[in-house]
């Protein structure tokens, strides 16, 4: 293990006996709707997180109540499939417990929010009772494995969702105490208290650790993004293994320039029967060589760039005993979901829909929700949540497709018809309410800025550009700003640096083009840079790509 000095938050960990903490004890008592903070910290792994309502914080300080606690829960859906019957319990969960309906995250899963701490078991016991789980959602494990959306449109996609399921099996935490805390002791298949992979000691991973699996030429999935980037090569209708890239990840810290944004390295190539075996061997050299001192150090991509990708390289065949092979030819050509009516190879076909910002909720006169809800009582088929935070109504039988299409139009779900290039292509955090490293607006934004973009683009001509914009409320990344064509990324309530240049396939990121600026700034700049993309584009060149070409990103 790491001979760096332990962290507090390696200590609770340590001393958690395998993630206990008194999570249980603190589950009952009446007086605070909170838990403590060791605790807290705990919890992620469990697939929580406590947040308070900013909103009303300060209007609750001056009453003297603490603040408005409640939690958000993640569940562990490998690859974001969900059968019907699935879909409709923890829509029925949401109904009961949450606020603010049902959310897609950027993960390919849902997360729940505003749930009371009185029901958080009750909450908890649902999610198992639908035959998921949410531990390792969250907390410094392998957390949700993401891949391509849609494994049915082909046989490689069917197989490579094998892999992602195999993926999360094997990387789940083995403890009982989840078993423990939130379902009355009941045994979860044949846990007990070892973690051959994380460690006996148990302090787990020094940071969280993601996994992804893209399908040229779609990289829907942001793989680069990911500590561990598989990408699938298929020749002659087979799949011949993964290119292996480590040390991606999107999240910084404000204010500290040592934390940065990074793209995963190509390592080599392995064939699917090694693919365990050198998953294994990056996350355990993770675990080993991983800065268990500073936490905003301590991700994959850290460890790589401090003891270099050749030795990275290297020990992942020595601790594996696999060879590497050369990385293997492969070509992204968009990024992105694809909408509409898809059909498979087996003959039936495939929906997808767009969800502004991943909020499945029924508000305002919308019934996106409801809408879901009732397609899931009819389809036989699956729903597949997309990495940027869409869906798909997946395997629809063709003698269904009529009924579903009444539906998606009776409850508003097609609005994917009418949107515009960069509306199709926006990705926006949670960040305000709920988010407590929020420093800005970025969901409850994303619908005022949109229409005042797209006029701009409208005005030159550009409404269908597809143009990636991406949208966070801090530096951390969640909606992966720093591989959108235009991000802003939160410095203020108000205030973004606006940031340009990354392409369209996820393979470059972008750079800061303007600091801490307010809207009117924001459209002033684009508005500008919009006007010479319309006029010197070269065909099918990407905003992205526009602006390195000309030199407006260096």
């Amino acid at each position: 293990m790491s001979i760096s000095p332990l962290s507090p938050l390696e200590h609770i960990k340590t001393t958690s006996r395998f993630l206990r903490g008194t999570i249980a004890q603190e589950l009952e008592n009446p007086i605070t709707g909170a838990i403590p903070e060791a605790d807290t910290k705990l919890l992620k792994f469990h697939g929580s997180y406590m947040q308070d309502d900013r909103d009303i914080r300060d209007e609750r300080r001056k009453q003297k109540l603490e603040p408005a606690h409640a939690f958000m829960v993640r569940a562990r859906l490998p690859g974001g499939v969900i059968p019907p019957q699935q879909w409709l319990a923890l829509d029925a969960l949401a109904q009961q417990y949450a606020t603010r309906g049902l959310r897609i995250t950027t993960r390919q899963t849902f997360q729940w929010h505003g749930i009371l701490k009185r029901n958080l078991r009750a909450f908890m016991q649902g999610i198992h009772d639908a035959r998921a789980t949410t531990i390792a959602a969250c907390g410094d494990v392998n957390r949700q494995v993401i891949s391509s959306v849609n494994p049915h449109l082909s046989s490689q996609h069917t197989l490579t969702q094998e892999w992602v399921l195999r993926l999360s099996n094997h990387f789940l935490p083995r403890t009982t105490a989840y078993a423990e805390i939130w379902l009355g002791g009941k045994q979860v298949g044949e846990a007990v208290d070892d973690e051959p992979i994380y460690g006996n000691d148990s302090a787990y991973l020094p940071r969280k650790f993601k996994i992804g699996i893209a399908i040229p030429p779609t990289n829907d999935c942001d793989v680069f993004a990911n500590d561990l980037g598989l990408v699938t090569i298929i020749e002659n209708g087979r799949l011949q293994g993964f290119n292996v890239a480590v040390g991606g990840g999107m999240g910084a810290t404000a204010g500290d320039p040592t934390t940065y944004p990074r793209l995963g390295s190509l390592v080599g190539f392995v064939a699917p029967d090694d693919l365990i075996a050198v998953a294994e061997a990056v996350v355990t050299l993770q675990r080993d060589h991983g800065d268990r001192k500073e936490r905003r150090h301590a991700r994959l991509k850290y460890t790589v760039d401090r003891l270099g990708v050749e030795w990275f390289r290297e020990q992942i065949q020595i601790r594996s005993g696999r060879t590497l092979q050369d990385v293997r030819p492969y070509q992204f050509e968009s990024n992105g979901d694809r909408y509409g009516w898809s059909r498979g190879e087996d003959g039936r076909w495939h929906l997808g829909l767009y969800i502004a910002s991943g909020r499945l909720w029924d508000h305002d006169g919308s019934q996106l929700q409801t809408g879901v809800r009732e397609i899931a009582k009819i389809h036989t088929g699956e729903f597949r949540l997309t990495c940027n935070q869409n869906m798909v109504i997946a395997n629809v039988a063709p003698e269904d497709r009529a009924r579903i299409d009444k539906l998606v139009e009776r409850y508003g779900l097609d609005g994917y018809r009418q949107q515009s290039g960069i509306r199709r292509h926006h990705i926006a955090c949670v960040a305000l309410p709920t988010c407590g490293l929020a420093m800005a607006e970025s969901e409850r934004y994303a619908p005022i800025l949109l229409p005042k973009l797209e006029a701009l683009l409208d005005r030159h001509g550009l409404a269908d550009a597809p143009i990636l914009l991406r949208l966070s409320g801090c530096p951390n990344g969640c909606s992966r700003p720093y591989l959108g064509e235009i991000a802003l990324v939160g410095r203020a309530l108000g205030r973004y640096d606006l940031r340009l240049g990354a392409d369209f396939i996820g393979e470059r990121m972008n750079v800061l083009y303007r600091e801490n600026i307010a809207e009117p700034d924001i459209l002033s700049s684009l508005d500008a840079l919009f006007g010479d993309y319309a006029a010197q584009r070269r065909p099918d060149e990407g905003f992205g790509d526009f602006l390195v070409r000309t030199g407006v990103i260096g």
